[in-house]
C-alpha cells in the first residue's frame, strides 16, 4: 500500500512536485494558503486538506515547500509536531537559512520523528518534469527513508551529510551559479562590444575553458544556445527574487563561519539593483541587461 503523503506549499516548485508524487502512486493530502494551489492539487489528483495540520494528521510523511525560515518553523511547531503521527518522517523542501533547518529537525528529533532537511535545485521546469536534484541534510535512517519519495520527484537524491546540510549545499551551488551567470553575462555583453558575434562566442567559448552551465544550458542571451527564459523575455526560468534570497542566505551563512565571498557578494549587489528596479520577477539571467 503506498504511503499517505502530505504536502504542504504548493507554489510553483511545490505544484508540480506533488504532481509528480501523485503520478508515481503515492496519496498526496494537499493544503496551501491559496485557493488556486489547492484547487490546482484537487485537478492533478490530490485530496484537499483544511490546514497543515489537518494535512498531517494522516500522513506517513510530510513534505514542506515554504518561502522562508519562519514559515517552516511556524507550520511544524504550531501544527505539523502536534498533529502528526508517531514516528512520521518530515521532510522540508524549502530554502531555508541553517540554523533554523538544524533547530526544527532538532525539535522532530526529540518528540519521536525523523526529518530531513531536503533543497532543491533544477527550477520550475525540473519541478513540473520531475528531474530535480535533492540535497538531503539528516540522519541516515532519515535518508533511507526518503530516497523512495524524493526520488519520485527528482533524478538525483543526494545525502550530502548532517542536519542542515542540505541547506548548505543549497546555498553554496547557488551563490556559485549566481557569481557564475553574473561572469557570463559579463563576457557576452564584452564580446559584443569588441565586435564579436554572440552566436560565434558561444561556438567558441562553450568548447573552451570558459565553459560553464550557465552558458551552455542558461545562456543569458536570446537566439544563442539552447532555449532559455532568456528567448521568452526572461520570464519563467528562476526569478532574480529567488536568486537574490538564497545569495543573502549564503551571505548569512559566509559571515557566521568567517569565509570570504567577495564574488558572492558582488553578486548579490548587482541582483538587489535589479531588484529594486522592479525586476524581482524575471529570470535572474536578466542580469545581463544591467551589463550590456
Amino acid at each position: 500500500m503506498a504511503e499517505i503523503i502530505a504536502f504542504i506549499g504548493l507554489g510553483n516548485m511545490g505544484s508540480g512536485m506533488a504532481a509528480n508524487l501523485i503520478k508515481n502512486g503515492f496519496d498526496v493530502r494537499a493544503f496551501d494558503l491559496a485557493e488556486e494551489a489547492l484547487a490546482r492539487a484537487e485537478a492533478a489528483g490530490a485530496i484537499r486538506a483544511a490546514s497543515a495540520a489537518d494535512a498531517a494528521s494522516t500522513a506517513d510523511v510530510v513534505v514542506t515547500m515554504l518561502p522562508t525560515g519562519k514559515h517552516v518553523a511556524a507550520v511544524y511547531n504550531d501544527e505539523i509536531f502536534a498533529a502528526a503521527k508517531a514516528g512520521a518522517l518530515f521532510l522540508d523542501c524549502s530554502t531555508i537559512d541553517i540554523s533554523t533547518a538544524r533547530r526544527t529537525i532538532a525539535s522532530a528529533l526529540d518528540k519521536g520523528f525523523a526529518m530531513a532537511d531536503a533543497p532543491v535545485s533544477g527550477g520550475i521546469g525540473a519541478a513540473n518534469g520531475g528531474t530535480l536534484t535533492f540535497m538531503v541534510g539528516g540522519q541516515e535512517d532519515a535518508f533511507i527513508r526518503a530516497k523512495p519519495i524524493l526520488s519520485a520527484m527528482g533524478k538525483k537524491v543526494i545525502h550530502a551529510g548532517g542536519a542542515g546540510s542540505g541547506q548548505a549545499a543549497k546555498i553554496c551551488n547557488n551563490m556559485l551559479l549566481g557569481a557564475t551567470m553574473v561572469a557570463t553575462s559579463e563576457a557576452f555583453a564584452m564580446a559584443e562590444k569588441l565586435g564579436l558575434d554572440p552566436q560565434i562566442f558561444y561556438d567558441i567559448s562553450s568548447v573552451s575553458s570558459g565553459q560553464s552551465w550557465s552558458m551552455t544550458s542558461y545562456c543569458p542571451l536570446p537566439g544563442v544556445g539552447p532555449k532559455t527564459p532568456a528567448d521568452n523575455d526572461y520570464q519563467g526560468g528562476f526569478a532574480i527574487a529567488l536568486m537574490l534570497k538564497d545569495l543573502k542566505l549564503a551571505l548569512d551563512a559566509a559571515s557566521s563561519v568567517n569565509a570570504s565571498v567577495p564574488m558572492g557578494a558582488q553578486a548579490e549587489s548587482l541582483y538587489q539593483v535589479l531588484a529594486n528596479k522592479g525586476e524581482g520577477g524575471r529570470d535572474f539571467s536578466y542580469v545581463i541587461q544591467l551589463l550590456s
